[in-house]
């Protein structure tokens, strides 16, 4: 919002009135063509101008007035004759003094000159601007003595520069013209001087060279090269003798420790003087062994942060643009272990003039009044004089209308002819301002300076400024309308400024339209246009979201927005506040970035700006790289025991996941070299394990870590750390006791690993007993096996079994018992007391007696029951022999024996099973089903179709599951439309293989429904329909009665009437639109519709081209097609085979009329896929 009102703010020219109605010219040059207007001074050089001997002496002065100024110098206070002068000119069109100099010595060019700019209307005159020439001055000649001193001392190496103008900029450097280190204790001062709080041997050189570079000219000049020597106080006395009539020496005595005292400043206080805006630079540098530190404060107060630094290792405190709240004591401590020392500093800022407010141009109206206001500050306060056209204003022309009080100067009832240029000089001992101001007194008519039509675009609910700048003399006063110009805007939501601008404060879309302003005075009035439009904020309605992306996957921000269709807008992408890289992986579209192969550079702050000509919405999202963390490092092994190590490791970068797991895993180089198991887990907080070791491993260790997105790389091995042996720690697992013969016993182990062996050697001792008799334990003891068998034991009997590990260095702890059995046998017995109970025709239920445990001979799985359909009861059914297994598992006595067949004869016998096997069978026993229902006919077929019968076929059901007693047929019509008729119910004996059924409806499609019966219910049905055959001669005499002249008639009359009537529908219809059977027929016009025959009356064909359905009501042949006769006159064309009449219609038949229906062939008695139905003769017996 701020930007969109920059862009709406108006820049106001006219600043309306303070104690008076004094106004400002405006700087339109349409505005200022034709007003008389008093010299300005635009451009003059600084007060004090140090100017190069090199070049030309340029001082510059430039005014602008109506009409335009001419300009003068002076010199030192007195007229600069500048005809006179051959080396001075002035620019055109300027005031700028342009002095050559080159042969002339530029001294007698240097002084103090003034500019003097002037026209009709008054004069401006410019500061005092001081020439003087830059100066470098050449070192003077002297020679540096040699200095010695002693190890540990204080030593001074001064400068002391020329003079220059303006100052040199000094710096210490050796004869290789490379900068000489400083520090603490060797620093240079503020003089040029260089300090060192204490000398050391390294201090020793003859390239101490002192530069002083003069900025202005760009000279560099350096002092004689300084030799220093340090000697310790041993070499000091073994040279005193040779030394003392030659050089200086210096030393303060020995070079022992001793407290800080100040180099300079000296004594314990002082103080300093600063004007205000100026740079304060307070300097303390301390001696004394060893090198004291530096520190400051201020007593009563707090240093300003942003105006504050600390140089030269903060022996230099440094305060830029000085006010008078610096002023105050600071103090500067000297410290070193021995003792502390303080220097204060009283500092005392003092002020040059500096303006409060600068008088401003007036222009008044005849009879206005005006002040003119100049005020100034200072330490100490400032003088204000005044001057009009450069003349002191007591010496100046009377004037009744104007009285000067102090720094004011009040006009009241101006007259023409009063305009000029005043001066106001504010002073002090430290420094002068001058300020020219005019009052020009102007009658003029107003004028609004605004662009015509100008058009201002705010978004909604922001504050629109609609500029009315004005110029005119009186000071024109503003008012507003919109549109109709009905009444003025004043009041809520107006706002009119005192400038003329209208300012609406939260600007809605009702607000939009043309705007009037008008601006009026004394002299006259002036009125501009201007419009406003309001425009739809731009808003992000989805804003990016938070992303956190592995490394080289893809990543899309959306960024969709709605903005003021009126307005263009551009869609800009930043990361972190800058330009997204150069980067072909960054694909900007309409409303979202896509990046691709993300890589850990990606990461960061990207915002979506929105931006369009009114304002701009932004939003941001962050985007977090992250992938598998890097493998840690410097893995360490410490506290080593001989049953632990304590392993320690770094861990890698994190890749902005955090790591929440440490694997460590081991390799064994002694038992599976090159093969890596995982020893533990830590949380990711820690970067320690103590871990439990196995004896005789040759450890090697390695650390994975694991984030959210995987497991990093694995680490660097650790160094090999080898566990001594020892006796096992534990036995085998997995011992088991189990036979594989009747007679053995197979005792079995999970070998154990070379990790779990402790030690080399390693061996099994196996040991068994049978439970329950022996009291001692049999053992063998073996190697490199996993199992053992016992030969010679009884059958299935019960043992109990130990195996315990041995090494070389020991045994095992006690091993667990584990119970097994021996070997199974056989069963020795069949299953007692075995009964039947039938429970249905499909269903019996067996029972029998449990075997007796012992002769079982191995663990019980359960009884199997044979069985078997020896035959059915039914003299004509197979013989079957199809043996069926029905096994139970468990100690149970008794079984379910379903899906029986009825009416059979079954056998079946129980066995008893073990893991070995099966025991005997049971004698046989038998049972015979009950009868069931019967299945159903094999076979139904229809034969010998007639007018009014029909013969029925079929065959006895394969299954009869009992004795038949009968059979059921029951039977209906089946019309056209499929609808069923009433249903026919015949009984009919079992010994029956077919019947004829008589009295039926010739030409009639028959169903049947056939099943056959025993003495426990009906069975399944079989169905099957067929049709009667038409009468020829009933065929032939309707062929007679339709070739009837009267018949003929009798059509062509009933097709007229439909004619009509079908013209009567279409009218009615057409009065109300088309409806779809229309458009049909609009769309099917001439080629499927002939018109009627005039000679015969009748109808030419009709085809439905779309689906070749017949009209609903008629029929179509059993072949699908119409044939026409080669005469006209022909009306049936008829045959068939098989008493199959059929019809073959030429159009002029079109009295029968049925629905779609699926007939069937009656010739076969099998249904056909859309053959109709034979012709009704019902139907035509109705026309005789």
């Amino acid at each position: 919002m701020e930007r969109t009102r920059a862009r709406a703010t108006v820049f106001l020219m006219l600043f309306l009135g303070n104690l008076g109605n004094a106004l400002e010219v405006p700087l339109d040059p349409k505005v200022l063509e034709g007003l008389p207007q008093p010299p300005t001074i635009t451009h003059q050089s600084p007060k004090d101008f140090i100017i190069d001997p090199r070049e030309n002496i340029v001082i510059h002065c430039d005014a602008k007035g109506k009409p335009h100024p001419s300009f003068s110098w002076t010199r030192n206070g007195t007229h600069f004759d500048i005809d006179q002068d051959p080396k001075a000119t002035m620019r055109p069109h300027s005031g700028t003094l342009v002095v050559d100099i080159s042969g002339e010595k530029v001294e007698s060019y240097e002084g103090v000159y003034q500019c003097t700019a002037r026209n009709e209307h008054g004069t401006a005159i410019s500061n005092n601007i001081v020439i003087r020439q830059s100066r470098s001055p050449l070192w003077s000649k002297e020679r540096n003595e040699p200095i010695i001193v002693q190890e540990g001392v204080s030593l001074v190496l001064q400068c002391r520069p020329p003079a220059g103008l303006p100052p040199p900029i000094i710096f210490w450097m050796n004869i290789n013209f490379q900068r000489l280190p400083q520090s603490s204790r060797v620093s240079q001062a503020l003089n040029g001087d260089l300090y060192f709080s204490n000398v050391l041997k390294e201090d020793s050189r003859n390239d101490y060279i002192c530069y002083a570079r003069f900025p202005h000219t760009q000279t560099i000049q350096q002092k004689q090269p300084i030799t220093v020597t340090v000697l310790n106080l041993d070499a000091i006395n073994e040279t005193v003798a040779a030394l003392y009539n030659e050089t200086d020496f210096l030393s303060d005595g020995s070079a022992e420790e001793r407290r800080p005292t100040f180099l300079i400043p000296s004594g314990s206080s002082s103080s300093k003087m600063v004007l205000r805006g100026q740079v304060l630079e307070l300097e303390c540098i301390a001696e004394g062994l060893p090198t004291p530190e530096v520190s400051w404060s201020k007593v009563s107060g707090e240093f300003p942060a942003k105006r504050t630094s600390f140089l030269h290792f903060q022996k230099t405190l440094r305060i830029v643009d000085v006010s008078e709240a610096d002023a105050g004591e600071y103090r500067c401590t000297a410290r070193n272990r021995l003792a502390s020392v303080h220097h204060t500093i009283r500092v005392t800022v003092k002020a040059a003039p500096y303006w409060i407010s600068t008088p401003r141009n007036l222009v008044l109206a005849p009879r206005e009044r005006g002040n003119l206001i100049c005020r100034a500050s200072g330490t100490p306060k400032p003088t204000i004089t005044w001057a009009m056209n450069g003349i002191p204003i007591e010496n100046s022309p009377k004037d009744p209308s104007r009285k000067v009080e102090g720094d004011t100067i009040i006009f009241e009832e101006v007259q023409t002819g009063s305009s000029a240029v005043y001066q106001c000089h504010a002073s002090n001992e430290y420094g002068y301002l001058l300020s020219n101001a005019f009052v020009n007194v102007l009658s003029e008519t107003p004028r609004v300076l605004t662009p015509a039509n100008k058009v201002y675009q705010v978004i909604r609910n922001s504050r629109a400024l609609l500029d009315c700048s004005s110029f005119g003399s009186p000071i024109p006063k503003i008012t507003w309308f919109k549109d109709s110009r009905s009444s003025t805007l004043d009041g809520d939501p107006y706002v009119l400024h005192e400038n003329g601008t209208l300012e609406i404060h939260v600007a809605q879309a009702l607000n939009s339209g043309k705007y009037t302003c008008v601006a009026r005075n004394s002299l006259g009035i002036s009125e501009n246009h201007v419009y406003l439009e309001v425009k739809e904020p731009t808003r992000i309605l989805k804003q990016p979201e938070y992303k956190v992306v592995q490394r080289n996957r893809n990543v899309v921000f959306e960024c969709k927005v709605k903005h003021d269709p009126s307005l263009i807008p551009t869609m800009t992408w930043v990361k972190d506040n800058g330009e997204l890289p150069d980067d072909e992986r960054f694909v900007v579209d309409s409303d979202s970035l896509t990046i691709t192969d993300v890589s850990e550079n990606d990461a960061g702050t990207y915002t979506c700006i929105m931006i369009t000509t009114l304002d701009q919405d932004s939003a941001s999202a962050e985007l977090t790289v992250v992938e598998q963390p890097d493998p840690p490092t410097d893995l360490e092994l410490t506290d080593q025991k001989p049953r632990s190590v304590q392993l320690t490791w770094i861990p890698g970068d994190e890749h902005n996941s955090p790591i929440h797991m440490f694997v460590i895993q081991y390799a064994d180089s002694l038992h599976h070299h090159g093969h890596w198991h995982n020893l533990t887990v830590v949380p990711g907080i820690k970067t320690t394990a103590h871990l439990k070791l196995s004896p005789y491993v040759h450890y090697t260790f390695r650390v994975l870590a694991r984030n959210a997105v995987g497991l990093s790389n694995p680490s660097l091995p650790s160094r090999v750390y080898k566990t001594n042996p020892s006796a096992p720690d534990e036995n085998p697992s997995g011992v088991d006791g189990f036979g594989t013969e009747y007679d053995n016993l197979v005792i079995s182990w999970n070998p154990m690993s070379g990790h779990q062996a402790n030690g080399p050697g390693l061996q099994y001792k196996v040991m068994w007993r049978q439970k329950d008799v022996d009291k001692e334990w049999t053992s063998v003891t073996v190697a490199n096996v996993s199992k053992f068998m016992v030969s010679g034991t009884p059958t299935f009997t019960p043992y109990e079994v130990q195996v315990q590990a041995i090494n070389d260095y020991g045994i095992g702890p006690e091993p667990a018992v584990v119970t097994g059995h021996s070997g199974e046998d056989l069963p020795m017995q069949a299953p007692d007391t075995v009964q039947v109970l039938v429970l249905n025709s499909s269903l019996a239920e067996v029972h029998w007696e449990p075997v007796p445990p012992k002769t079982v001979r191995g663990r019980l799985k359960g009884y199997k029951v044979y069985y078997w359909r020896e035959r059915s009861l039914h003299k004509h059914n197979p013989h079957h022999v199809e043996q069926q297994v029905l096994t139970f598992s468990g100690n149970k006595s008794h079984g379910m024996l379903p899906g029986l067949q009825p009416y059979s004869l079954y056998l079946f016998n129980v066995r008893v099973f073990n893991g070995k096997g099966e025991g005997p069978a049971s004698s046989n026993q038998q049972f015979e089903t009950p009868e069931g229902v019967p299945g159903r006919p094999s076979f139904l077929r229809i034969t010998n179709p007639n007018l009014d019968s029909l013969t029925l076929e079929w065959g006895p059901p394969y299954d009869r599951n009992g004795r038949l007693t009968g059979y059921t047929l029951k039977y209906q019509t089946v019309n056209i439309s499929d609808v069923l008729g009433p249903v026919e119910e015949l009984a009919l004996p079992a010994n029956e293989t077919s019947v004829t059924l008589v009295n039926l409806k010739y030409s009639t499609r028959y169903k049947f429904y056939f099943n056959a019966k025993t003495g426990q219910g009906a069975g399944p049905v079989v169905t099957e329909e067929a049709a009667t055959i038409m009468d020829e001669a009933m065929a032939a005499r309707q062929v007679d009665i339709a070739t009837q002249g009267w018949f003929i008639g009798l059509m062509c009359a009933i097709a007229l009437l439909i004619l009509v009537l079908l013209i009567i529908c279409f009218i009615q219809r057409n009065k109300g639109g088309k409806y779809p059977v229309k458009e049909k027929e609009d769309a099917h016009t001439d080629p499927e519709f002939q018109p009627m025959k005039e000679d015969d009356c009748t109808f030419g064909e009709y085809s439905d081209t779309e689906d070749h359905k017949p009209l609903k009501g008629s029929r179509t042949p059993s072949n699908g097609t119409v044939h026409r006769d080669n005469s006209d006159d022909s009306l049936v064309d008829y045959g068939g085979d098989g008493g199959d009449g059929q019809f073959n219609e030429d159009g002029s038949f079109i009295g029968q009329y049925s629905g779609k229906s699926s007939a069937r062939d009656t010739a076969g008695g099998h249904e056909s896929s859309e053959a109709p139905s034979p012709v009704n003769t019902s139907a035509m017996n109705s026309f005789v």
